[in-house]
Formats: structure tokens, sequence, C-alpha cells
């Protein structure tokens, strides 16, 4: 291993959120110390904690990784397709992500701050960046909402998703149906826009 000297900080640090990001996959959240993450790439506790004012920032850190990751793929999965359609595969862009990284998404919303700090203002910044993609076609479906009600929309139409997929990846659904959280997804994206576009002659 090498000795301190030879990493910068930004080399340093880049280590110690891959052994971080994999002790979560291993061990969880509650497995996740700064010894621990030391000791994984060869130094003391004492240098990660140059890199990282606490365990919470290095979570942060973690979060904000997944959180660029998320909304890339959010992003790539936009086709030229009509609105409805787009937040069908945001749903399911989501809960494949869900599938695929469960270690690093359930960190996203297992951690709490010890201290009660408030979030970061990147990572606030990217949780608004992520329900803007949601908020968009919303808007588009139903031009008489206000901001302040299309952004209480995506929320709770986001929320009902998170709950699915939060479901499945925890096997929770008991159901023996092939493809039910997918068909779930589609149900209930379907059946909120259905309210969500009365107001217009034709969604």
């Amino acid at each position: 291993m090498a000795r301190r000297n030879d990493h910068t900080k930004e080399e340093l640090r880049e280590l110690a959120l891959n052994a971080a990001e994999a002790l979560v996959a291993k061990e969880g959240l509650s497995g996740l110390s700064a010894r621990k993450v030391a000791a994984s790439i060869g130094y003391s506790a004492g240098s990660l904690y140059q890199l990282f004012a606490s365990i919470d920032e290095l979570c942060w850190e973690l979060n904000s990784r997944t959180l660029s990751v998320l909304l890339q793929q959010l992003v790539e999965s936009e086709q030229p397709c009509a609105a409805q359609e787009q937040l069908h595969a945001y749903a399911l862009c989501y809960y494949e992500f869900a599938i695929r990284h469960t270690s690093s998404w359930s960190l996203l919303f297992e951690h709490k701050s010890s201290t009660c700090d408030a979030l970061p203002v990147k990572l606030t910044a990217q949780i608004e960046d992520l329900f803007a993609q949601i908020e968009r076609p919303l808007m588009h479906l139903n031009k008489s909402k206000a901001p302040k009600e299309v952004a209480l929309a995506a929320k709770t139409l986001w929320s009902g998703v998170h709950g699915i997929t939060t479901l499945a990846v925890n096997r929770k659904l008991f159901l023996s149906i092939d493809g039910a959280e997918i068909a779930m997804l589609d149900c209930l994206i379907s059946s909120f826009l259905e309210g969500w576009c009365k107001e217009k002659p034709a969604c």
C-alpha cells in the first residue's frame, strides 16, 4: 500500500470514498466507520479526519456521488416521447437503479446526521435537480397548475414510486406475478396522471 505522501489530497479522498462504498455494499451503513475505511486504504483514522470532518460528511459525499449517477441515468432515459411516457420511463429508471445499486441507493435514505446539521448546499441542489426532472413533464401535462402545486405533485408521485421500489428491493411485495413491480409503477403513474390531467380537455 502506498504511503501518505504518495497520494494527493484529491487522490486520497477518492480512495476513501471508494473504500467506504465497498464497506457499505458489504456491511451496510452500520458497518461504516472511520477506522475501517482508513484501515482498508492503509491509513490511520486521524488521516481520514483530515479529509472529512466527520462520518456524516463522508456519507454526504457518498450520497452526492450516488445522486450524480442517478440524475445522469434519468437524463439518459429521456426520449422524444409524450410526457406521460417520460414519467413512466423515469419510474422504471429509478427502480432499475435501486436494483443495480441497492447499497448506495439505500444509503441515501438510511443516513441521518448525528449532529442534525442541515444538508450541504451541493446535496440539496442535486435533490432539487432530481425533482425538477419530474416536475417538467407534470407542468407540461397541466399548465394551469401553479409551481407550488407542481412541486407538491412531483414529490407526492415520487413518494409512491419510491414506496413500490423500496418494497420490491426488500422483497416485501408478496406478489408472485412476474413483473409485478413494473405493473404497479405503471398503474400508480397512470392513475395519478388521470387525476392530474382532469382540468385539461385532452392529456
